[in-house]
């Protein structure tokens, strides 16, 4: 089954040359992403001036979603296979399934790029991080930290604070680069994408930044 990207108009428009070009870096970093860092990637819907192009004027997560249709490219996947996965997906978003091989702590983009400085110089184990069109940061730590949160917090006495902070937990999925706009702000290499860092071991910087951004 087929998956385009807007209507008639909007793939006449895309040169044929401009749509190979953007599925071979597609294929490319999710053959990456299975191969190298042994993640799961999941073909995505893509979010098109605020509707979703899955087409349910209702979408509860427009771009944000796996397509229904559309089976994941497991982790380990060759180039050759994930070519031929995404040759039935041409168009979709790249996402990562989260609580697997790690977990996200999200916050603003802002208190992101300020707490990653800050991290950065206290010299802390830091896994891969990302920004997203939406204005979030995500740092990737390993999995479990959506069940831990609330006792980290707690432990470090940020419980009671008005944080701009979320773990979304299993089940949930994150953009990944080459996705609209997603940039790595700290790409994946061997030893972080397979081993990312404790969240308690961010969460301490991340809470404080969070905790002095605007509101």
């Amino acid at each position: 089954m087929g998956f385009t990207i807007g209507g008639s108009r909007g793939i006449r428009e895309i040169r044929p040359g401009s749509r190979r070009r953007g599925r071979a870096t597609e294929v490319t970093a999710v053959a990456e992403y299975t191969g190298l860092w042994g993640w799961d990637v999941a073909p995505g819907a893509r979010e098109l001036s605020g509707q979703c192009s899955c087409g349910d004027p209702g979408c509860p997560a427009p771009g944000a979603h796996p397509l229904d249709f559309a089976p994941e490219v497991p982790a380990g996947a060759t180039l050759d296979e994930v070519g031929k996965a995404w040759a039935e997906c041409p168009g979709a978003a790249v996402l990562l399934p989260v609580g697997r091989t790690f977990d996200i702590l999200d916050v603003a983009a802002s208190a992101g790029r300020r707490a990653l400085v800050r991290l950065e110089r206290m010299g802390l184990p830091i896994g891969p991080v990302s920004t997203t069109p939406a204005g979030r940061t995500h740092f990737f730590v390993a999995p479990g930290a959506a069940a831990e949160l609330p006792r980290l917090l707690y432990r470090m006495g940020w419980d009671d604070a008005d944080l701009d902070l979320v773990c979304p937990g299993p089940g949930a999925h994150v953009p990944a680069p080459p996705s609209a706009d997603v940039r790595w702000l700290r790409a994946p290499s061997l030893d972080t994408a397979t081993r990312p860092p404790e969240a308690r071991l961010l969460l301490g910087t991340l809470a404080y930044i969070c905790h002095r951004a605007p509101s």
